[in-house]
């Protein structure tokens, strides 16, 4: 299985870093190694100061499937879920001013949270779920699905093109605003809607 994920899908936080608005979407994978574990804390690793979280909708394949149509793209899954994709942005930054692939900085042991799974039918349109992150008890991000510059479908039809998709990949549908960084003991909480889906703590 892969993680697939998505940069830039949401205007705001495509503001709050000053990035350039993509006329496609962004695209970088994570492997599987970066899954945290279920259960055990997020270390902040030795080589940066400065990780940040990202909350995510997630979308689970059940199929096997290339240039997938997007009429048919609601056909290919049948699990939503919520996870951070942890990003070095210190690092991130460096590999960006040089033009190098962002790997080192997204797909670093640990750096993808994947909480706990909802069937779709268990919201009313996947194009309008509200989902959020707390940290310490306060929330830091809120998003709703209706803000992504590209719907979950439209991600499917658009990653089928270069990817096969396969039974048990993993698409992280991009970040609202609000991102920032943790810190040692800090604890994030994932909801969608009024739903938890994920609890970690930092060491």
């Amino acid at each position: 299985m892969k993680l697939i994920c998505i940069g830039r899908n949401y205007t705001e936080h495509i503001e709050e870093l000053n990035n350039e608005k993509p006329t496609d979407p962004v695209v970088f994978l994570k492997p599987d190694t970066a899954i945290l574990l279920k259960k055990q804390p997020f270390f902040i690793p030795d080589f940066s100061n400065d990780v940040h979280y990202e909350v995510e909708v997630l979308v689970k394949i059940n199929r096997v499937g290339k240039h997938i149509d997007r009429k048919f793209a609601h056909k290919y899954y049948n699990e939503i879920g919520l996870g951070i994709d942890f990003t070095a942005r210190d690092l991130q930054a460096k590999l960006k001013a040089k033009g190098l692939p962002w790997e080192k900085a997204k797909s670093f042991d640990g750096a993808a949270v994947i909480g706990e799974w909802m069937p779709v039918d268990s919201v009313e349109n996947v194009d309008n779920i509200n989902f959020s992150l707390k940290m310490n008890d306060f929330f830091v991000q809120n998003g709703n699905t209706s803000h992504m510059l590209w719907k979950i479908d439209e991600l499917i039809e658009y990653v089928s093109k270069y990817f096969t998709l396969k039974i048990g990949d993993i698409i992280f549908t991009g970040t609202p605003a609000g991102v920032g960084k943790v810190n040692t003991n800090d604890k994030l909480k994932g909801y969608i809607e009024n739903k938890e889906l994920f609890s970690i703590t930092v060491k």
